[in-house]
Formats: structure tokens, sequence, C-alpha cells
């Protein structure tokens, strides 16, 4: 039995890993403020975001913050590239890796004392076998959960590492700001912000009951037992999605109904091919909106049965849409889009009781067979190979790169 003072857990995180895999292959680029995306921006370098440009940003304002960035288009096959081998790396450290997004991910290496070292020495290799192998830089944070190794990492970037010790877990946490828990966003940030609470201190301060009270019952006890240090979620290989989900950014200008209605189509078309490639079916429909005067609004709609056909998908999110025209006529439209949840496996059966439930007719064969068919020539030819003709003049935007559903 092996007793160390680190904690088993490894958070690694690629230094703005668009921006990052550009400076890689151009060295014109190093040390130079870069911009992925021109519209939007998909992901900026260190050096851009020190004078104040953010991902998701409109793009003439961060060239207004940035005037001398070099603005270059996004290489989706370039970054998936780099993320499978940056993943082969994590692989060959350890067994138990969970993949949070394409350019970072959880480590337990808990049990490689004997054979691979301390955390702490096994996080020095991994990050100089990413640089040597990939070329890129990683930032890693060590600690005894996965939040604290999240919120390490976060303080050690660009390009760092960072060991939270067992007995020093609060000296490190406590004086960060709120924003630094997992789950505070800007509306819960405001809500604490707004009695006074700017650091976790103040936040492990509060009575549980208090924070239930401003928060709700799951963020309450959530930010409660975050702010004391408490995780118990383990490192879970190859942990499903709970949903999945794409959204497109609009801009300022205004879209006809016929333009939202081919967004629309566009990326149910693109979910429920995702949905039957890793063989799930979805029962629930989310769509997401963001107004011109930055707020936003969700509404959902959940279905009788689990499907993963496309019409069912798509008339569904239609509707979705339809019933939300007016909030969309007065507030303007910047962002749309769409998620499905409440996701299981392909053939799960959930059985149901014909209580006052209106007939529905079932999905045909031919359906499914269409879109397996459908299916099978873009996996074959390309996604662009067959399109819908309501969409032949649409431009399906940039499709991000993403870990296997």
């Amino acid at each position: 039995m092996f007793v160390t003072s680190e904690g088993p857990i490894l958070h690694a995180d690629l230094d703005a890993f668009y921006a990052s895999v550009e400076q890689r292959d151009d060295p014109r680029l190093r040390g130079r403020p870069v911009i992925v995306g021109g519209g939007v921006v998909l992901a900026a370098s260190y050096e851009a975001k020190a004078l104040g440009v953010r991902t998701a940003m409109g793009g003439a304002q961060a060239r207004r913050l940035c005037p001398h960035a070099v603005v270059v288009p996004p290489r989706m096959a370039v970054y998936s590239a780099a993320s499978k081998a940056v993943f082969e790396v994590f692989r060959r450290t350890t067994p138990a890796v969970e993949g949070v997004s394409i350019d970072e991910a959880f480590l337990d290496v808990g049990g490689l004392r004997r054979i691979a070292g301390r955390p702490s020495e096994i996080a020095v290799r991994l990050r100089a076998e990413v640089l040597a192998q990939v070329g890129l830089p990683i930032t890693v944070g060590v600690a005894r959960t996965k939040f604290l190794a999240k919120v390490a990492s976060g303080v050690a970037k660009p390009d760092g590492l960072l060991v939270v010790p067992p007995e020093r877990e609060l000296e490190f946490l406590h004086p960060l700001p709120v924003e630094r828990l997992w789950g505070v966003g800007k509306v819960t940030s405001a809500k604490l912000r707004e009695r006074g609470v700017r650091t976790v201190r103040q936040v492990a301060e509060l009575p549980e009951a208090a924070l239930i009270s401003m928060l709700g019952p799951g963020s309450g006890r959530h930010l409660h037992a975050l702010a004391h240090g408490r995780d118990p979620r383990a490192v879970q290989p190859g942990k499903r999605r709970r949903s999945i989900g794409s959204q497109r950014a609009l801009g300022r200008r205004s879209r006809s109904p016929a333009e939202l209605d081919e967004i629309v189509v566009s990326i149910v078309d693109r979910l429920a091919r995702r949905l039957r490639g890793a063989s799930r079916v979805c029962r629930t429909v989310v769509l997401r909106m963001r107004f011109a005067d930055f707020t936003r609004a969700t509404r959902s709609h959940t279905l009788a049965d689990s499907t993963d056909h496309t019409e069912t998908l798509l008339c569904a999110a239609r509707g979705l849409l339809s019933a939300a025209q007016p909030l969309v006529y007065d507030r303007g439209l910047t962002l749309l889009g769409l998620s499905f949840s409440n996701l299981d496996s392909h053939g799960a059966v959930q059985l149901a009781l014909p209580l006052d439930q209106p007939s529905r007719p079932a999905i045909s064969a031919e359906a499914t067979a269409l879109d397996s068919a459908v299916d099978a020539l873009r996996n074959r030819f390309g996604a662009a190979a067959l399109t819908r003709a309501a969409l032949l003049s649409h431009e399906a935007g940039v499709e991000m790169p993403m870990l296997p559903d």
C-alpha cells in the first residue's frame, strides 16, 4: 500500500486549442494574436485573449479590440486529428480516461504509482509527451477530486502544472472568485454577487439552507458541497453523453421565418444522424435561443415515444420554433440551438399505459429505411453528398469536431 499526499486525478486541458494548432502549423503565427473564425470567434490565442477577445464574440468586435490580430479560417479536420493524437497519449498514460470535450479529459492515475510514479510525475511526463508527439501545450491540474483538478488546471493556465495537496485544498480553493465553482455561470454569479458573495470562502460560510433559498435545491446543495471541497464523482471511462446538441450564431441581421426553418432543418438533420450513428434514441427536443438584448430562452417538448426518426424530431423542433415566433419577432434572434435529451440505447423499450393517450401513427418501415439509406450514402461519400432540396441554398456553417457520442 502506497501513501501519497497527492490526489489521483488529473485534469488535462489543451491551451487555446484551435489557435494553438494554427500556431503549431504556421511558425509565423507564434507569439502573435490569432483569431480562428471570421464572423464569430471560434478560438483566440492567449495573445488575443490578453486584449479582451473571447470565444463566441462577434468578429467585428474582436477586430476592434485587437486590430493587429491574424484571422484564420477554421480547419476542423486538422483539429479533430490533433485531438485524436492527444487522446492516444492520454490512453497510453492510463486506461481510466474520461473525455470532457475534444480538448480536455480527466485521468485517474491512482493505481499507477508502483509502475509510473506519483501523480505529479505522471503529469510532468504527460505534458512533455503531448508537446513532443503532438506539438501542443497542455495544462494539467492534479487533485483528490475531479472538481479540484479542473479548478487547478484553470488556475495554472496557460501551459502550466498545478498540484493541490489534500491537506491544503480549502487553502487553495477559498480565496478564488465564485465563478471558479463548477456550475456558476453569469446568472448564478450575478445572484451571488448581488448578495455580496464574491469568493468561494464566502459561499462556504453560508448555511446550506441559505444557498438553497437563494439558488434552489439543486444548485444550492451542489455549490455548498463544492465550496467545502466535496465531490464524490469518479473518473468514468466510456461515459456516454446525456444529451447531444448543436447551435448556430446568427449575428445581428434579421432572419425570416423561412431562413430560421432552414437552420432548424439543417441542425435536426445533423443531430438525427449522430443519434443513429451512436445507436441511440431520444424523447426530448430542446430549443435554445439567444436574443439581441442578450437574454436567453429555452423551450422543450417531450415525445410520447423515444425515436431517432428525422421527420418526427424535425416536426417537434418546428413546433417549438413556431410557438416561439412572437418572442423572436419582438426581441430579435442572434443564436439558435437544438439539443436532444432523455437519451437511451436503440432498442430500449419504454413501457407505457394507454391512459387518455391519443392514438399515434407508427413510424413506417419505409421511413426508417430511408433514414438508414441516407446515412449510408453520407457516411460513404461525405455529409454534403446528399441534401434536402430546401437546403440547396443554405450555408451549413462550421461543424465542430467532437468526441464520439
